[in-house]
């Protein structure tokens, strides 16, 4: 269950869109989540719903309502961290290959949302709601590298719309099986979920949106290619789906690729290594590194050694 939260601001500038007049008073809202109070009826002047084209009056007073985050029935669990950044806005979190990102059927703890709650406890934005608190971008279970949770409901929203800008980039290592040709390229085909797998995702035009995928080859082996990956979009599975599209699959991926373990890997060979960003308090330019675990260095000295 909900509850409500009022605050009560007096106009001290007149002339303004009240959203954007909201956004610049109150440090919890950026102007999208004013937008969206407003959307949903949640801003009033003396019981009188406002629209964010109201202009604002000096001595008006209005009411802002905020739903409280859902309560929340994860248990926060002590579990080892890697923390690449943190201060009051954000944390970065090098994840571990095998760690499920939040709560869900068949992985109810153990995940990065439990060890957050512990080492976070109160501070993590209700944004993502009960089960994704503070999560701003998902990586699958056995992908390994960063991963960005955000600390209040201000910091999430600007990383969120950085995301929708494109402005926060998100670039991941990969080992493919095959001999890609060109040395860079991009891939640009919609994914959406499998016709008749509800498990996958796959490059279809039937309820689809926009993927693109850039990459290029960082060496290229006899049978397999080491490539880094740019999203362009942030699709489920999307380096994955992509990859298998244009016919070099990531090495032990076998949802999208080949169906029998190779060199011993039974899930994708996927790193997620280098965040670029706007720090969502100061606009300052970030850019956070993850180095490559033991796993993915283990399986380039494999494949170097194929001849």
């Amino acid at each position: 269950m909900t509850m409500n939260n009022i605050k009560v601001i007096e106009c001290e500038k007149g002339g303004e869109r009240l959203d954007v007049y909201l956004a610049s008073n109150l440090s919890e809202l950026t102007r999208n989540m004013a937008q969206k109070l407003l959307s949903a009826e949640k801003v009033t002047l003396s019981g009188k719903v406002l629209t964010k084209n109201h202009r604002t009056v000096e001595g008006e007073i209005y009411e802002v309502t905020f739903e409280e985050p859902e309560s929340l029935d994860t248990l926060p669990q002590n579990l080892e961290l890697h923390i690449v950044f943190e201060d009051a806005d954000l944390i970065v979190v090098d994840k571990p290959k095998g760690m499920v990102v939040h709560p869900a059927p068949g992985h109810p703890d153990g995940t990065l949302v439990n060890a957050l709650l512990y080492h976070c406890g109160d501070s993590l934005s209700g944004v993502g709601g009960a089960k994704r608190p503070g999560i701003v971008h998902r990586i699958d279970k056995d992908t390994s590298g960063l991963v960005i949770a955000a600390k209040n409901d201000k910091a999430h929203m600007s990383l969120t719309e950085q995301l929708q800008a494109r402005t926060l980039t998100r670039q991941y290592e990969a080992i493919a099986c095959g001999i890609l040709k060109n040395d860079e390229g991009s891939i640009d085909a919609p994914i959406g979920r499998h016709p008749t797998d509800r498990k996958r995702q796959a490059v279809t035009d039937k309820n689809s949106r926009t993927a693109i995928t850039h990459y290029e080859v960082i060496e290229r082996f006899s049978l397999h290619s080491y490539v880094r990956c740019k999203l362009e979009t942030g699709r489920t599975h999307q380096i994955r789906v992509h990859l298998a599209y244009i016919g070099y699959p990531i090495l032990g991926d076998v949802v999208y690729g080949r169906k029998k373990a190779e060199l011993g890997q039974t899930s994708q060979c996927l790193h997620a290594k280098n965040l670029k960003l706007l720090h969502p308090r100061t606009g300052v330019e970030m850019e956070l590194t993850s180095d490559l675990p033991s796993y993915f260095e283990d399986i380039l000295c494999k494949i170097k050694n194929i001849t």
